[in-house]
């Protein structure tokens, strides 16, 4: 019994790791797994479709479809699972080309020339995409502390709207487009800007390009009246009440501002050392043509932010990470959870079909910067899955170097101008593709 019960002794001090040696050193222990931190890639890694789970095939489909004649599309990329899976880029066609001289006048070797074959250093230009940049700015100055939380009065930095009604807009009314303040366009007549007197002039924000000055009259603005209908709100057919979305490019030239004022630097410079710098992306905004202003002009904080596509794909990455990481420290991760949980435009995103029925309801939504003539950064939290789609592009720098906008209409040898096609070369001729078909296809091409 006395050698059963020793046995047994000495089992159960080997199962416990006691072993045959009274040297600590030579204990056996367990390896513990690295935690290995989310990175941004300064230059992505490329990766088969098949090994992220993808059909080559398909990809092909969606690109095919996207790249089709008549779509005047520049670039696409495809990025899952933090990998570069597909890309294309290419020049305008003959038939393109044609289109825009039939509507337009030149001939079709200008713009063939004007807008030869590109690749991946190519630049493209954002629009409106633009705005969600600098709606995660401002995300950025919370955190910081240089803005106290989204929900402050946007009167705390524009003091000018201190002590009237316009007290009452905050932050986030700006940011979603909710701010009560009239739409602003140009008019010709005066040549200042003022409020859009039609549903064609603001339709997009407001025509406020041709202005030298696109700040000041933005920040002039009044409250509109409500219980009433305007010419700008849904064709003047319904009665308008203050809170009611208004899509509206003098909002987010308000929202630059405040960066400007409470971080003292505009949006160039403070995107420069606290988003483009952390996730490796060269990036060039556009500023209005004024010799005043932020820095000799004001920085167009709802438009015109000139990168590649593979750069813009590295912003639609960093906010599939959760925000911006350094080492273990992840930064902005509470405003990235806002912009995912978004179900409608807000914080100057836009949410697109990803899945449509057949009945035209939609089934399944994505989050997407979307940026006029077709400029998109769509993101797909659910799947990992990033894809850029921008149109063909050519900066006109015709009065100087700078990046400082001067449209005069129709003699561009005269202006400074950001010249995406068709419509922003004033092309009555339409892209024949639908983004939401082009994201469905890629989505479909997921195993």
């Amino acid at each position: 019994m006395r050698i059963i019960v020793a046995s047994l002794i000495s089992l159960l001090i080997i199962s416990c790791g006691g072993g045959s040696s009274s040297n600590p050193s030579n204990v056996d222990i367990p390896n513990t797994p690295s935690i290995v931190n989310p990175i941004h890639p300064l230059i992505w890694e490329s990766a088969t479709p098949e090994s992220v789970g993808m059909s080559s095939s398909r990809l092909e489909e969606a690109f095919n479809y996207v790249f089709q004649d008549g779509s005047f599309t520049q670039a696409a990329v495809v990025i899952k699972d933090g990998k570069l899976v597909y890309e294309k880029y290419r020049g305008m066609t003959d038939n393109e080309a044609n289109a825009l001289a039939s509507t337009l006048g030149e001939n079709a070797d200008f713009y063939k020339s004007l807008y030869e074959q590109r690749d991946q250093n190519s630049y493209i230009s954002s629009w409106s995409t633009a705005k969600s940049f600098t709606s995660f700015l401002i995300g950025i100055a919370v955190e910081s502390g240089s803005i106290n939380s989204i929900e402050d009065s946007a009167s705390n930095y524009i003091t000018e709207w201190s002590s009237d009604e316009r007290s009452s807009i905050t932050i986030k009314n700006l940011l979603d487009m909710r701010s009560g303040l009239p739409p602003a366009c140009y008019n010709f007549g005066t040549n200042e800007i003022g409020e859009c007197i039609n549903a064609g002039d603001s339709s997009s924000g407001g025509n406020i390009v041709y202005a030298d000055d696109q700040l000041t009259k933005c920040i002039d603005r009044e409250l509109a009246s409500q219980g009433v209908t305007h010419p700008w709100y849904d064709n003047g057919s319904s009665i308008y009440s203050r809170g009611a979305f208004q899509y509206s490019n003098c909002d987010t030239m308000v929202l630059g501002e405040i960066i400007f004022r409470a971080t003292g630097q505009d949006v160039q410079t403070y995107a420069e050392y606290n988003l483009f710098s952390k996730i490796g992306i060269d990036a060039s905004w556009w500023r209005d043509f004024t010799s005043s202003g932020q820095s000799n002009g004001n920085y167009l904080a709802y438009c015109c932010l000139d990168s590649t596509a593979r750069d813009f794909a590295k912003f639609g990455h960093m906010l599939l990470l959760g925000g911006v990481w350094e080492g273990d420290n992840q930064k902005y991760a509470s405003y990235v959870e806002l912009i995912k949980n978004l179900n409608s435009y807000g914080l100057q995103f836009w949410t697109i079909c990803a899945k449509a029925q057949s009945n035209s309801n939609c089934d399944e939504w994505i989050v997407s910067t979307i940026g006029f003539d077709g400029q998109y950064i769509m993101i797909d939290f659910q799947r990992n899955v990033v894809v850029v789609r921008a149109s063909l592009y050519t900066p006109i720098q015709n009065l100087s170097q700078d990046r400082k906008m001067k449209l005069n209409p129709g003699n561009l040898a005269q202006s400074n101008w950001i010249a995406t096609v068709p419509n922003a070369l004033g092309s009555s001729a339409g892209s024949n593709i639908s983004v939401s078909a082009f994201y469905e296809l890629v989505a479909n091409s997921i195993n």
